[in-house]
């Protein structure tokens, strides 16, 4: 009965921290795993319109991006202050639209292709001259389901 008495002066031992690094990696593959990065660099500044009856994209794996706004402030000097149309990470014309989606579609499983959308995200203050070039030639490509991407209206309580 010895072995049991509380009256031992014997101190409490360290922490293990043998399973420190395995926590670290878990982790570290969690983040990994989860995270994604941001797939195109905007190189037009864009501020989104207002609206109030929007809806949420179901499925955005299967959303084509185009941007059109004036340029940021590095690429003025090249590109003017003009709204330009941006397509992945490059300036582009109004006729590389139909390239565009065709490469778009060609990167897309077979049964995708119906569901694929076309997102305008236009600053509010562009010309609608340019967007109307653009439906033209999403409407050449045959890409008819377009989407204006905006921000909700907040509405101020008096």
């Amino acid at each position: 009965m010895s072995k049991f008495r509380k009256d031992s002066k014997k101190e409490t031992p360290a922490v293990s921290t043998a399973s420190l690094p395995d926590i670290v990696f878990m982790l570290l593959f969690f983040f990994m795993v989860t995270t994604t990065m941001r797939e195109v660099s905007l190189k037009v500044k864009i501020t989104l319109p207002q609206a109030t009856e929007l809806t949420k994209l179901e499925k955005k794996s299967l959303v084509s991006y185009i941007y059109i706004g004036t340029p940021i402030k590095q690429y003025q000097k090249v590109f003017g202050t003009e709204p330009r149309i941006q397509l992945n990470d490059v300036f582009a014309k109004t006729s590389d639209i139909q390239g565009f989606i065709i490469a778009e579609r060609e990167a897309r499983d077979e049964a995708e292709i119906p569901f694929m959308v076309t997102s305008l995200k236009v600053d509010e203050y562009a010309k609608m001259g340019i967007v109307t070039d653009v439906k033209q030639e999403l409407r050449k490509a045959a890409a008819l389901h377009i989407n204006y991407s905006s921000r909700k209206r907040v509405e101020q309580k008096d």
